[in-house]
Order: structure tokens, then C-alpha cells, then sequence
């Protein structure tokens, strides 16, 4: 069966460029000029994963992101853009995002990212458990964090980071290791990235100070509590 690629990019030429390339390589790809148009054409067609510029007009990657992430959030998003920020990319992420392409790139970059997302997503396994960190109850599935004074819902990145930190408990987290499963390169941009979502962890964990994710030098980090 063919892998049922929905691509939002509105630029025409570049757009018929990955449609042509991804439908040789047996794909089926379905076009949007816009995040309306994509917002509609996920809802009727159900694609497996969805590739999305995010600077586009009536309706931008991010926001429409967002608005599928109110009812599916298991779907891959790949977004694509020139933008290259720490802050951009880690928006991405936190909005819902699954990964993130710069342009320019290749193509069989973008297909094996493509095939990387799909495989991630068969092989996951509904997580029911749930974590007391301190005075803290993590929920994994429901993707919250609960305090008697407060209830955060976290972001698809912010979970995945913490559920790992909370199932090695007292041990270090390699760098290297949650960067490779989750955003598939341990590149420098990435490991900035994964270190503004610890950032923002420690801030979220602050109203318990006997809960702490402590960086091990050039390794990786550890939560102790």
C-alpha cells in the first residue's frame, strides 16, 4: 500500500517538484496551496503524514498545525522553511510538530525523513503508565503535568524528553541517544534545541526544588528527586 503523503507548500514549482520525485518513489501525494486547504484536505482524505511549509498565506503551517493537534495527535507533521532559529525550530516542536526540514534540501534527505517518522510512529506503544516526580504526577499519554497548585499541558517534545529523563531515574541520559530517536541528528543545532526544552522542563519543575535535571557535562543530563 502506498504511504498517503499530504504536502502544504505554496509554491507552486516546488511543490511539483516533490510530488513528481516522491511519486516515482511510489508515494501518493495530495497538494494544498495553503494552511486552509491543507486544514481541509487532512480531515477528508486522513493522510499518513503531512509535509508543511511554514510561511504561507490565509493560514500559516504553525496554525494550522495547531488546529489539527486539537484532534490528532498522532499523525507526523514534517514541517519545511528557510528559517533556521533555535526559537523557530523549538515552536515547531512545541505546537506539535514531528520534525523539521530546512530548505534547501534533498530529496532522499526528505523521504528518508519521511520513512523515519512513519517507522517511529508504527513502533510506539500507548504508554498508560504515569510518574510522581516529587510532588509532581506525570501523565505520558495525556501529555500533563500535575501540581496541587497547577495543571500544565506540555508539548509532544516536552513529554517524550521527560518521560525519558523519568524512566532513568538517578541515571544519565545521553545526549546523543534522545537526540538520534527523537529528532533523528545529534548535530549542534540540535542539541541547542534539546537544551531550551530542558530549560523550559527545570522551569515547569520549579515549584518543587527537591526535583532536578542536572547537565552532565558533554554527556547528557540526570533527574534526581
Amino acid at each position: 500500500m502506498k504511504i498517503k503523503v499530504l504536502l502544504v507548500e505554496d509554491e507552486p514549482s516546488l511543490s511539483m517538484i516533490i510530488k513528481d520525485a516522491m511519486e516515482k518513489r511510489e508515494f501518493e501525494v495530495n497538494c494544498a496551496a495553503n494552511g486552509n486547504e491543507g486544514l481541509e484536505m487532512f480531515y477528508r482524505l486522513n493522510p499518513d503524514i503531512v509535509v508543511a511549509d511554514i510561511m504561507m498565506p490565509k493560514l500559516d503551517g504553525f496554525t494550522m498545525t495547531q488546529l489539527i493537534r486539537q484532534s490528532n495527535k498522532q499523525t507526523p507533521i514534517l514541517f519545511l522553511s528557510a528559517k533556521s532559529k533555535t526559537e523557530d525550530v523549538v515552536q515547531g516542536f512545541e505546537i506539535g510538530g514531528s520534525d523539521y526540514l530546512k530548505k534547501p534540501f534533498g530529496m532522499e534527505e526528505l523521504i528518508i525523513r519521511i520513512k523515519a517518522l512513519l517507522n517511529r510512529v508504527q513502533n510506539q506503544v500507548p504508554e498508560s503508565k504515569t510518574y510522581q516526580i516529587g510532588s509532581f504526577t506525570f501523565d505520558p499519554l495525556h501529555q500533563t503535568l500535575a501540581h496541587s497548585l497547577n495543571t500544565e499541558l506540555l508539548s509532544h517534545r516536552e513529554t517524550a524528553i521527560l518521560e525519558r529523563l523519568c524512566s532513568n531515574q538517578n541515571n544519565i541520559v545521553e545526549n546523543k541517544a534522545v537526540l538520534m530517536e527523537l529528532w533523528g541528528d545529534d548535530n549542534f543545532f540540535n542539541i541547542r534545541s534539546l537544551h531550551v526544552f530542558i530549560v523550559k522542563l527545570r522551569k515547569k519543575l520549579s515549584l518543587d526544588p527537591k526535583v532536578q535535571i542536572i547537565n552532565i557535562r558533554g554527556i547528557g543530563y540526570k533527574m534526581i528527586y
